[in-house]
């Protein structure tokens, strides 16, 4: 094997999209791949304390995380791309649409299948920058992407990752095993 060197090298990673709102209530969404899942009613996001984003959830102590679609992929890359801090009415400029959540101070963007509704639980200032922590409170799924159940179905997100070592996007969808399941044959013995 050859050494690349340290590089935060881990495949795949999550696109998610963070919103908030600013000062005049305008929507600010921002596309943010270091983070993910913490507990089973907890996200964790690592930020940079200068995005707009993190002045804004310390303001409304909320936000919403939303899981984007392929249909909106050149909307989601541009909000990565641009800083709030610099360009205040970015999310206009992408034509996308948002409704107040209904049970935090944060939007909702309706061009995405899913998101999560969430208050600021904690905030630490860490070495390697700032981990923000937050509660679900709900979870809200466009009907497109349900199952017979009610349950999310994957593959009918239409959704991406982020691929660090190319800096490239790549779909999601085809479901290849079970878990917990297709590794059973390893627990006979």
């Amino acid at each position: 094997m050859k050494s690349l060197g340290v590089h935060p090298y881990l495949f795949p990673m999550p696109c998610y999209m963070i919103g908030t709102y600013n000062e005049d209530g305008s929507v600010d969404e921002m596309m943010m791949a270091w983070g993910g899942i913490c507990d089973n009613n907890m996200v964790a996001l690592n930020l940079a304390a200068n995005h707009k984003t993190v002045a804004n959830i310390r303001r409304r102590k909320a936000f919403t995380l939303a899981i984007p679609s392929m249909s909106v992929l050149k909307e989601s890359d541009y909000l990565g791309m641009v800083s709030a801090n610099k360009v205040p009415d970015k999310f206009e400029r992408c034509g996308l649409h948002a409704v107040k959540s209904e049970l935090v101070d944060a939007p909702v963007v309706t061009e995405f299948p899913v998101t999560l509704e969430c208050r600021l639980a904690e905030e630490h200032q860490m070495s390697y920058g700032l981990l923000m922590l937050g509660e679900i409170v709900d979870v809200k799924a466009s009907e497109s992407v349900l199952d017979e159940r009610g349950k999310i179905d994957v593959s009918k997100l239409n959704t991406f990752l982020f691929d660090a070592m190319r800096n490239g996007y790549y779909a999601v969808g085809e479901k290849v095993g079970d878990a917990w399941k297709s590794g059973r044959e390893f627990m006979k013995g």
